[in-house]
């Protein structure tokens, strides 16, 4: 399937490149309907990799990249399943976010994640996935789930220590704050820094470079500097399933969703 249009994200493979879309609003909050399509699209990786050599991850809606997770069907599952079985539904639906994530981590082409404003928790997570990471200077990172009693459950923690080490993982999850590009490329979580409006032109442009290369040389290097730390991705859904019962955690989650704020998922 070279093209696709979904609810949450669409497709196209043209010249070699698959450009993977974003469009969910308000803010593409990670839903199960997102879920779907996105089991759906690493489902036709392997068929729409052999005509193409690189993959965009981008986001058509103004406000940014990606807010995370979508914590109003995450406190629906607390108040439907209870606290003594919301965990066990919980786990089931991260052990297939984290296939999907998994996928895209090792696609046998060369990821790029072109992000813009407001990257958090699940979308943070979901462009640590790819090999390399393009952002606009209007864009921020962030870990905002210790204000809810969690921590990340995307693979977020395990990939961001690959990459960058402890201190990182320790200063995100642990204060909650936000980088923003001139922080995320010193400490090399990003690879380049555009104009607004200029990231996805950016990725095309890197997306066109790697296609002049040989592109099994290109598989076999990516493999060999990016091995996934499956360990601790399993290690990371126990932590977050221990979390999710307590009473703090509904709490947090109830706050969320009675909100007024515009943007709740801010800091």
């Amino acid at each position: 399937m070279r093209q696709f249009q979904g609810q949450t994200l669409s497709w196209d493979l043209h010249d070699g490149i698959i450009e993977l879309t974003l469009h969910r609003e308000p803010l593409n909050e990670i839903s199960s309907s997102t879920l779907e399509e996105l089991e759906k699209f690493v489902t036709s990786l392997d068929a729409l990799s052999q005509d193409s050599h690189a993959l965009i991850l981008h986001c058509s809606l103004k406000s940014g990249f990606c807010a995370g997770a979508d914590l109003r069907q995450l406190y629906g599952w607390i108040q439907e399943y209870g606290q003594s079985e919301v965990a066990n539904h919980a786990r089931q639906y991260l052990e297939r976010i984290h296939a999907v994530m998994n996928a895209l981590d090792a696609a046998p082409l060369t990821t790029i994640a072109a992000v813009h404003g407001v990257t958090f928790g699940g979308g943070f997570e979901l462009a640590l996935t790819c090999d390399l990471i393009i952002a606009d200077k209007l864009a921020r990172f962030c870990f905002p789930e210790l204000r809810l009693g969690l921590i990340p459950s995307f693979g977020g923690i395990p990939r961001l220590k690959r990459d960058l080490g402890n201190a990182v993982v320790r200063d995100l999850l642990l204060t909650g704050r936000s980088f923003n590009t001139t922080k995320a490329q010193q400490i090399g979580l990003v690879s380049q820094v555009v104009g607004e409006g200029e990231v996805l032109r950016a990725a095309r442009a890197t997306a066109k470079q790697i296609g002049k290369f040989d592109p099994t040389t290109a598989v076999l290097a990516k493999r060999f500097i990016k091995p996934i730390p499956l360990d601790e991705l399993r290690k990371e859904i126990d932590v977050f399933c221990e979390l999710l019962p307590r009473p703090a955690v509904q709490a947090g989650l109830k706050k969320f969703v009675e909100s007024t704020d515009a943007q709740p998922y801010l800091p």
